[in-house]
């Protein structure tokens, strides 16, 4: 009895994660720093995806970065996974997104 049960539960884990919205490569998501180290930022975007962004790409011409630990923030999902195991994302391609989002919308 216990053994059918434990099945079950299984089977039902296993749909739910067939079922996760998963993001797409080539689509904006937010993200989460959880940590700032060597010139980087690592975010975790979910769905146990982490990637690293220079931080220049936080930077307004001429400024210093302007992030920190805990914010969020919107990247580019290029690749789910590079040769590192890492989601290779990208903050300026996500400006761009948005950009042409808001000409888009401006010119509707």
């Amino acid at each position: 009895m216990c053994a059918k049960s434990t099945m079950e539960d299984f089977e039902a884990l296993l749909k739910e994660s067939f079922e996760m919205d998963t993001p797409e490569e080539g689509t904006v998501v937010k993200g989460r720093v959880i940590a700032i180290e060597a010139g980087q930022a690592i975010i975790d975007v979910g769905y146990k995806m982490e990637g690293r962004i220079d931080l220049k790409e936080f930077a307004n011409p001429g400024e210093a970065p302007t992030i920190n630990v805990g914010d969020t923030v919107e990247v580019y999902l290029d690749r789910v996974e590079n040769a590192r195991g890492e989601a290779q994302i990208s903050r300026e391609k996500a400006r761009r997104e948005e950009a042409w989002d808001r000409l888009e919308k401006a010119y509707a």
